[in-house]
């Protein structure tokens, strides 16, 4: 899978782990809030503009402010699946 590709599974992945804590719609209402990132109506990520280490970060703090720390012990699981990619702290 190429590193683009990867970060955009990844970010779909997180919006849907946060999409069962939340539900869809402030899941996908709070992704859509950060930029550099598209999202289409059913949580999936279709394009990135920017650095995605960054974006990534944005949208883990997003959630992060709505849920505190959970969120990161949340997303783990998530991140571990994507070895090649650097975690977002």
């Amino acid at each position: 899978m190429e590193q683009q590709e990867q970060y955009l599974a990844l970010m779909t992945e997180i919006i849907a782990k946060q999409a069962v804590i939340l539900g869809p719609d402030i899941a996908i209402l709070k992704a859509r809030s950060v930029s550099g990132v598209e999202i289409s109506d059913d949580g999936k990520v279709t394009s990135l503009e920017g650095d995605p280490q960054e974006i990534i970060k944005k949208l883990v703090d997003v959630y992060v402010d709505l849920s505190g720390m959970i969120v990161k012990n949340a997303l783990s699981s998530v991140f571990a699946k994507y070895p090649t990619l650097k975690e977002v702290e």
